[in-house]
């Protein structure tokens, strides 16, 4: 009960922050980076409720085991939406990015296999999705493909900080990393150590701060636009 109690407070307080950064990024953000950060936190909230707001509501009534379908359907549409999250964030990346004509292509031909691959593996049957232990095998191999765009993400990520001397792209870097190394733990384990799955709040802090990069950016660019505003006026 505690744990249910502890999760429904984060994952409240998470789900709305994201959605209200979302909207607020939509509404005010201008220019395509900055709506299009919008909507991928709309998404990571959308997504992520389908797959917490069971497993809140299972750890304070009747288990986990009890509710296996309400967690299963959850999850499956939290593993499409996250796919969709990276997809949106490699195309936010890639306008920083600016790539040639070869590397743009190589990394959109990449993006379009693995994107397609993953959503096909979590189709199958197989994945066992509406049973208390799913899959195993299956768990793993669907999230091949999902932990091979998170590096595609990280690697760009690094390499704009690079090119752009951006600290803020190493950090989205590290916040993806992160993710991936609190998540792969609930991968493998959480089916026989359900406890694991408490693993997801920090996974989830971690794009959180993904998020709060986004944030950050356009406050800096409404102050430069303040700035400048109040400069062309004194002048």
């Amino acid at each position: 009960m505690a744990q249910g109690i502890m999760e429904l407070l984060f994952d409240a307080a998470y789900l709305i922050f994201a959605l209200t950064v979302g909207i607020y990024l939509i509404v005010k953000g201008s220019g395509k980076f900055f709506k299009m950060f919008g909507i991928m936190a709309v998404v990571l909230s959308f997504g992520d409720s389908f797959h917490l707001i069971p497993r809140v509501y299972a750890l304070l009534t009747t288990g986990l085991e009890a509710n296996a379908f309400a967690l299963g359907l959850g999850k499956l549409i939290t593993s499409i939406t996250m796919t969709i999250f990276y997809v949106i964030l490699y195309f936010i990346l890639e306008g920083v990015w600016q790539p040639n004509k070869k590397w743009k292509l190589g990394g959109r031909i990449t993006l379009y296999a693995l994107t397609a691959l993953r959503i096909l593996l979590c189709a199958f049957p197989q994945n066992e999705w509406f049973s208390y232990e799913g899959n195993l095998l299956w768990g793993i191999l669907r999230n091949i493909p999902f932990a091979l765009m998170g590096i595609v993400i990280i690697v760009i990520c690094f390499t704009i900080a690079k090119q752009n001397k951006d600290k803020s792209y190493a950090i989205m870097a590290v916040m993806v990393i992160l993710s991936f190394g609190f998540y792969i733990p609930v991968v493998l384990f959480a089916g026989v150590l359900p406890i694991i799955g408490i693993l997801m709040i920090p996974k989830t802090l971690a794009y959180v701060g993904v998020v709060v990069i986004g944030l950050l950016k356009h406050r800096k660019a409404v102050r430069s636009v303040q700035t400048a505003g109040k400069l062309t006026a004194d002048i």
